[in-house]
């Protein structure tokens, strides 16, 4: 059984659609804790189905290294096979990326490498793009340049907004992210095979 942590800023409809999928005894995956850098909303769900959780404040930390340090000590605790970042909204430095890649997983509201970074949605929308998508990353130093695990194509249509948009890329993150998390726990998708497989 894979043991997956996920961290989280805001809602956490990823780990929601994650413990859902969990929730199946079918699923080759469990969810041992949840962490936040802030008392996210997110934090109600893993509440919800009994699932220990920590929060590691952004603003009581002198660095984003010191930061790092304890979220880092926090999971180590539980020594996850897997990390999700679910909608976490740091950059994490070399340090913590280096302890767990490849086993450090990310979403993202584009196709990669279209789109990187904070905005993908709305710069798709400035861009003119006709089609934006939803990618799964393993997390390297970059912003948004790890090796591509799963992606998946999605119509801009006439009239939408960044909300719009958004809102229809979601499902399709969130059912990347539960297939991706499967085929890991299945052994069907090695990380290390990713990583090494992309280009340096």
């Amino acid at each position: 059984m894979l043991t997956v942590a996920v961290l989280i800023s805001g809602t956490g409809s990823n780990l929601r659609a994650l413990l859902d999928a969990a929730a199946d005894p079918s699923y080759p995956a469990r969810i041992v804790v949840v962490g936040a850098d802030r008392e996210a909303e997110g934090l109600a769900h893993a509440e919800a189905y009994g699932i220990p959780s920590f929060t590691v404040p952004w603003h009581e930390h002198e660095s984003r290294e010191a930061w790092a340090a304890e979220v880092d000590a926090q999971l180590r605790v539980w020594n996850p096979d897997l990390v999700v970042l679910s909608g976490l909204m740091r950059l994490l430095p070399p340090s913590f990326v280096a302890g767990w890649a490849p086993h450090l997983i990310n979403t993202h509201p584009a196709h990669l490498p279209e789109f990187p970074g904070a905005h993908a949605v709305r710069d798709a929308l400035a861009a003119g793009a006709t089609q934006t998508g939803a990618s799964v990353i393993v997390v390297d130093d970059g912003v948004d340049t790890g090796p591509i695990l799963a992606q998946e194509r999605i119509d801009v249509l006439p009239g939408d907004t960044e909300h719009s948009l958004h809102e229809r890329i979601k499902p399709v993150e969130r059912r990347l992210l539960i297939d991706v998390v499967r085929r890991i726990a299945e052994g069907s998708l090695a990380l290390d095979a990713a990583r090494a497989a992309s280009p340096s």
